[in-house]
């Protein structure tokens, strides 16, 4: 009887033991997961940010790692497509029995993606996408810390319209969630000055003809048009548009903001506007700290770091801040304790101030314009948000 008793009680103390392990934090490793897109329409970015996370993860743990454990990275691929990223966190959750989500890319890869990991507790940390659905509604496993495609364009477009002139705004935009928002930012912006779109078109994800929208915005007499697009779709609108002779302002959102719309379009794409939140690192720029850190960069990789590289550094860095806030006894709850008082100073790359709360997920919702001039992004203005909007009015 007694021996009965001592193996039950030595089976509940091992359940016990197992239940309250941390999934993909052992004595000597982190686990962390990144799902982005390596083969489809968004590689590039998929790479940069990548590569970013990359550079991240080895300056850590060259330091030592975070209270003696080092991180471990498994990135897998999507593809772009929503199905793959569900297959992906699969694997990544089940099997790898990763830590944390970190920087998955697009918006709905993440919405399809996101029920696998909060089924296993697992936080969707600071995904690629400024879609509203990455910290509305609440959830305490999620964190994001971009400005919103809806309030970058909400309060950018109305900003252009008074400072242009303009009276005839149009739309072309991709027609998924990512597209949606960029337009339901505009049409909000729009409202606030009475206006509405004069214009709408969209496209499906993967097109690579513009000429019927561009036709389309041209015989409207669009004056500025909000572009809904990220890299291919924005170089395909603005290049079909400057051959036949339409050149209306270009207000493109933070999917916009990047190097490869300069690299691949060419000349064609000086004026572009775009809403950002960090500085692209040329490493020629004039800040020394980024042209240190880009060509840090450029060394280890042999090519030109970009915004998207930006972003995958920073989210290793911000989590690992975090994690060793939150001690040798790493968890979820630890974690979120931590986040849940985080506050966040300008960075070198010039982004916002950001703060959490136990009910606030969303670090910033700051943006500001950037445009390319003679080849390369260039900011023109400060960062906007509703109280600075108050104030001019």
């Amino acid at each position: 009887m007694k021996i009965a008793l001592t193996m039950a009680l030595a089976a509940l103390a091992f359940t016990a033991n197992v239940h309250s392990a941390q999934q993909g934090v052992t004595d000597t490793e982190i686990l962390l997961g990144s799902i982005q897109d390596l083969s489809g329409p968004l590689a590039g970015f998929g790479k940069q940010d990548r590569l970013g996370m990359i550079l991240a993860v080895d300056e850590i743990n060259e330091q030592g790692g975070i209270n003696g454990r080092k991180l471990r990275l498994i990135v897998e691929d999507s593809g772009y497509e929503p199905k793959r990223a569900v297959l992906a966190a699969q694997k990544l959750v089940n099997q790898d029995k990763i830590f944390m989500m970190m920087g998955h890319i697009g918006t709905a890869q993440n919405m399809a993606a996101i029920p696998v990991q909060f089924d296993a507790n697992i936080i969707n940390f600071f995904p690629v996408t400024a879609a509203r659905e990455m910290y509305e509604p609440f959830h305490r496993l999620k964190y994001s810390f971009a400005a919103t495609y809806f309030d970058q364009m909400r309060r950018a477009v109305p900003q252009m319209i008074k400072e242009k002139g303009i009276k005839k705004v149009c739309t072309v935009y991709q027609d998924d969630d990512f597209g949606l928002e960029v337009l339901r930012g505009g049409e909000a912006g729009l409202k606030t000055l009475g206006m509405d779109y004069h214009e709408k078109t969209s496209f499906k994800r993967g097109a690579t003809d513009f000429s019927s929208q561009v036709a389309k915005m041209k015989a409207a007499g669009c004056e500025m048009v909000v572009l809904g697009t990220i890299i291919r779709e924005t170089i395909g609108t603005i290049g079909e548009s400057r051959k036949t002779g339409f050149n209306p302002v270009f207000l493109g959102s933070s999917a916009a903001y990047t190097d490869l719309i300069h690299k691949l379009g060419g000349k064609a794409m000086d004026g572009l506007y775009a809403t950002m939140t960090v500085q692209n690192p040329y490493t020629d720029e004039v800040s020394q700290p980024i042209r240190f850190w880009a060509n840090k960069y450029k060394t280890k990789f042999n090519e030109d770091p970009a915004v998207f590289s930006v972003y995958g550094y920073l989210i290793i860095n911000i989590f690992a801040n975090a994690a060793t806030k939150a001690g040798k006894n790493l968890t979820t709850d630890s974690f979120i304790k931590v986040m849940d008082t985080m506050s966040m100073p300008t960075d070198i790359f010039g982004s916002a101030p950001a703060t959490f709360s136990p009910t606030k997920r969303l670090g910033s919702d700051a943006s500001r314009l950037s445009q390319i001039q003679d080849g390369k992004w260039k900011v023109v203005g400060p960062y906007i948000t509703d109280e600075a909007v108050a104030k001019k009015k």
